[in-house]
């Protein structure tokens, strides 16, 4: 699974770890990208996306169609 929330666009992020010595070390923070599947009423199907857990409550708060129609004006994939 990719990396990378559909909706929100959210990718990995890159930093360091911080001892208690203050050595830094790489590391990376991944977003919480789930699998989940919604049903469109707009295309009459349903449509799985990765979405973070962010990208759930702005579907909650939007609406599935609009957010739909904003990654298609994108050029998003939905399958």
């Amino acid at each position: 699974m990719s990396s990378r929330c559909q909706v929100t666009g959210a990718t990995v992020s890159f930093g360091h770890t911080i001892s208690h010595s203050h050595r830094r070390s790489k590391r990376r923070w991944t977003p919480n990208v789930q699998r989940r599947r919604f049903y469109v009423p707009s295309l009459g199907r349903t449509v799985r996306l990765d979405v973070s857990t962010k990208g759930l409550r702005t579907i909650d708060k939007r609406g599935i169609d609009a957010v739909v129609q904003d990654m298609l004006a994108r050029g998003e994939v939905i399958r």
